[in-house]
């Protein structure tokens, strides 16, 4: 992961290093600040955002749970985004909006007025489980839980969430997993540390419900839409974890984690042990909405105004006498 020069930081672009806040800050006492990941990809068209506008909207959603204030519209965080990807020069980047409760006296409930910060950064960053994406991932059941419903909302992105999945993966990590996958209090299959959960049994698609302690992830959503279009029959319902061990395949779905597929669940094989034939359809649809091979049919890539294209670049290299640079177009991120 490499970051970016230049940081959007509570309306302006400024140095990365300059981009500080006050140990007295909210957020990093009691956890209140919500986020979003998002993807730029390269296109033959140029950098382009992947759900740019459905990233936003939760990312409002979230802070209104959370009766944070951003102090923004979503079309300025948008132009924001875009900002950021412009002012570095980058041609694919992973892209992390941030609104947090700042600097303020201490205290569990913050007072009216309290001062609310918002920075977006980008990255250099490929998938979040590196090779795991063509080979397969290494997965464990975890022995933590996700929260129960009623106790912290699980479809609001919020710093303080994440702390169960930092028990999640470290116990995973510490096994010689590349990820955990939680049960809810129920002893059901919930997702991921941070991942949405995906199985195949005899072609049919399952997945466990937004009900069951599990983030409306974006890319989950996608990828439902996708298998649709690909006529892969899709049921969001309660599932054991022994579906795992029975599955034909497994595999995961995140901005991070793209789709990311499962080859072990507890040291058991899945399937062959090898990424499924539904698995490689979904991934194929889903890469190939950024090299052009997959029709966005459903208005999904935002393009970023004024940056350099491909072909721009190129054509600019000729003239000055240096060789294009070469990078695939399906390249997430260098």
């Amino acid at each position: 992961m490499t970051h970016a020069a230049l940081i959007w930081h509570n309306g302006r672009i400024k140095p990365w290093a300059e981009a500080t806040v006050h140990v007295s800050a909210h957020a990093l006492h009691y956890g209140s600040s919500v986020f979003e990941g998002e993807r730029v990809y390269a296109t033959p068209q140029g950098p382009a955002y992947f759900r740019l506008a459905d990233h936003t909207r939760r990312l409002f959603e979230s802070a209104r749970v959370y009766e944070i204030d951003i102090g923004y519209g979503e079309d300025e965080i948008n132009a924001a985004c875009c900002e950021v990807i412009r002012a570095n020069h980058m041609p694919s980047a992973y892209v992390r909006p941030i609104v947090f409760r700042g600097a303020d006296t201490l205290g569990v409930l913050p007072r009216p007025g309290a001062p609310v910060d918002v920075a977006i950064l980008a990255m250099s960053w490929g998938n979040y489980h590196g090779e795991a994406r063509e080979h397969g991932a290494d997965v464990c059941v975890s022995s933590w839980n996700r929260a129960a419903p009623n106790t912290y909302p699980s479809w609001a992105k919020a710093g303080g969430n994440y702390l169960s999945s930092q028990l999640i993966g470290l116990e995973a990590r510490r096994g010689g997993y590349h990820e955990g996958i939680a049960l809810g209090t129920n002893g059901l299959l919930s997702e991921g540390a941070g991942e949405n959960l995906f199985l195949v049994r005899r072609g049919r698609l399952y997945t466990p419900p937004t009900s069951a302690a599990v983030l409306a992830g974006i890319t989950r959503d996608s990828v439902i839409t996708l298998a649709a279009k690909l006529g892969i029959e899709v049921e969001e319902r309660d599932l054991p974890r022994e579906a795992l061990y029975v599955a034909d395949e497994v595999f995961m779905t995140g901005t991070a984690a793209e789709i990311t597929p499962v080859r072990s669940v507890d040291r058991k094989p899945v399937g062959s042990g090898k990424p499924g034939s539904v698995t490689r359809a979904l991934q194929r649809a889903f890469f190939g909405l950024f090299d052009g091979s997959t029709a966005d049919e459903w208005g999904w890539l935002t393009p970023v105004p004024g940056a350099v294209t491909p072909q721009r670049e190129d054509q600019k290299a000729a003239t000055q006498g240096r060789t294009p640079r070469q990078e695939p177009v399906q390249e997430v991120v260098p």
